[in-house]
């Protein structure tokens, strides 16, 4: 395991994290880079399994994410590999990121799509099972896994799971197997089967400095403004629960303590999503952006001829703020400029992101402090 001391320095640890040994499958992605530094923060002995960085560049790479925890290259479709690592990593939590992750892709690759998302899910599940290791399990799947009839409404984890797209299908899927597992093995009491607290949550669209991926708003918007090229933009009316990525994070966190500490009766589904009148829709947000950056803007032009997507998506996250306390820090202006003063960072001085990005950590850890949710 590679260290740096001073990545440690200055952070308050919650006496929770310390020490637990944590599992984060997929931790080379733009969310799990993110949590790997958070958790290391926290004290906690973070182990990863992934393929290598999606993209190039990668916050991954930027951030020498890798640091403070033990990185594993592997394919969570690899069965073998995947149970061993559970046997021996032995971890108190694990956080299921591993995924195909983009509704474009899915179009484009169906069966690796719904191979990763489905089988992946599939994979990490009985492994444990089999291992009989794991006290809590979260899964981390997408507010697109409702099946979406109801255009204005806002979504409740009890709503019917769906999905149009390969994606968004196999998204819903991926809950249907964490619900099946949780009921037919993990919930079980006097047998061979392990308890394990199993939950599964759906976040909306998080934004943040370090996302390189394809056909996504705040990338490919950043890429344009720093490449001075013309932003083209998808869907400029669709509405989407934006939220800055330490948001559903941090309630990833909290829902993991509970599971662990009290089990049953927070082992269902949950969704993390922003207070409605922070939905905007992609044209606001990227002529926001726009003005955040400042000099060298870029036009903004719309690109209409593009497959299925759901026009408006909305969470109801009212669960997560009156049983775990949870509730979002940052306003949608904020947590845009944030994002940018990341990518400023990037262009200007990329040997400063390391430091850029656990600064943001430090930040939004004091407003958890000092914002008590009431």
């Amino acid at each position: 395991m590679e260290t740096k001391k001073s990545r440690l320095e200055d952070m308050v640890t919650k006496a929770f994290w310390t020490n637990k040994r944590v599992l984060i499958t997929g931790h080379t992605g733009f969310k799990g880079s993110w949590l790997s530094l958070w958790l290391q923060l926290l004290g906690a002995e973070v182990t990863g399994y992934s393929l290598p960085p999606p993209t190039v560049p990668s916050l991954y790479e930027l951030a020498d994410v890798k640091y403070g925890m033990n990185s594993i290259e592997g394919d969570i479709l690899d069965f073998r590999r995947v149970k061993e690592l559970i046997k021996t990593c032995n971890p108190d939590i694990v956080i299921h990121m591993a995924a195909q992750s983009l509704v474009r892709h899915g179009y484009q690759f169906p069966l690796e799509t719904f191979s990763t998302n489905i089988m992946g899910t599939v994979h990490l599940l009985e492994a444990i099972r089999q291992a009989g290791e794991a006290r809590v399990i979260i899964n981390v799947t997408s507010d697109k896994c409702y099946e979406n009839n109801t255009p204005q409404a806002a979504y409740v984890e009890t709503d019917a799971i769906g999905g149009f797209d390969p994606y968004s299908c196999s998204k819903g899927c991926s809950e249907l197997i964490t619900a099946s597992y949780r009921n037919s093995f993990f919930n079980k009491r006097g047998t061979n089967d392990p308890y394990v607290a199993l939950a599964s949550v759906r976040a909306g669209n998080v934004i943040g400095g370090g996302d390189w991926a394809e056909d996504r708003l705040i990338p490919d918007i950043m890429r344009a403004l720093i490449g001075n090229r013309q932003i083209r933009i998808r869907y400029p009316q669709a509405i989407r629960p934006w939220q800055y990525v330490l948001e559903p994070l941090n309630g990833y966190l909290i829902l993991a303590e509970k599971l662990y500490l009290e089990g049953p009766g927070y082992s269902e589904a949950w969704n993390f999503g922003p207070y409605n009148p922070e939905d905007r829709c992609v044209s606001w947000i990227a002529a926001y952006i726009n003005r955040l950056w400042g000099k060298n803007a870029c036009n903004i032009t719309d690109n209409m001829n593009q497959p299925h997507e759901a026009n408006c998506l909305r969470l109801d996250s009212s669960k997560a703020k009156s049983r775990l306390r949870w509730a979002t820090k940052l306003t949608i202006e904020d947590a845009l400029k944030w994002t940018v003063d990341w990518y400023k960072t990037y262009q200007e001085n990329p040997s400063l992101l390391a430091k850029t990005t656990i600064t943001q950590i430090k930040d939004y850890s004091g407003l958890l402090d000092s914002q008590k949710f009431s």
